[in-house]
């Protein structure tokens, strides 16, 4: 089982270092699982994941009290508003999807702005 969450984990983080470049898929979520991943299969990449000089400190925060710093609300704010500009001013896009994205986007939106600012 360890060597699936482990799998499991470095997939998360593969889809979250793609999604520092890819306005539609998320970043932080896919680091977050991956250290959660990482937590229950090996520690050393566990603490590896936390090291990590642009994300360790994010998904720390987010680990032990549940917070998202304002500037990553702020960013995130932006890639999902960027995201949906661009979805919704691409002709191709099939009206379903568009709406589809929308609806999974405006969710993510929700609660990444509903979540605490600071450590307590």
């Amino acid at each position: 089982m360890k060597l699936v969450l482990f799998i499991l984990g470095w997939l998360s983080f593969v889809l979250g270092v793609i999604g520092a470049f890819l306005p539609i898929i998320p970043t932080t979520p896919f680091l977050i699982l991956a250290a959660f991943l990482f937590s229950k299969s090996s520690p050393r990449f566990h603490k590896w994941i936390l090291n990590l000089p642009m994300a360790g400190a994010a998904i720390q925060d987010w680990q032990e009290h549940r917070v998202i710093r304002p500037r990553a609300k702020i960013l995130c704010g932006s890639m999902i508003l960027l995201s949906l500009f661009l979805i919704w001013n691409h002709p191709r896009i099939l009206l379903v999807i568009k709406i589809l994205v929308t609806v999974i986007l405006g969710t993510v939106g929700s609660f990444v702005v509903t979540r605490k600012n600071y450590r307590p």
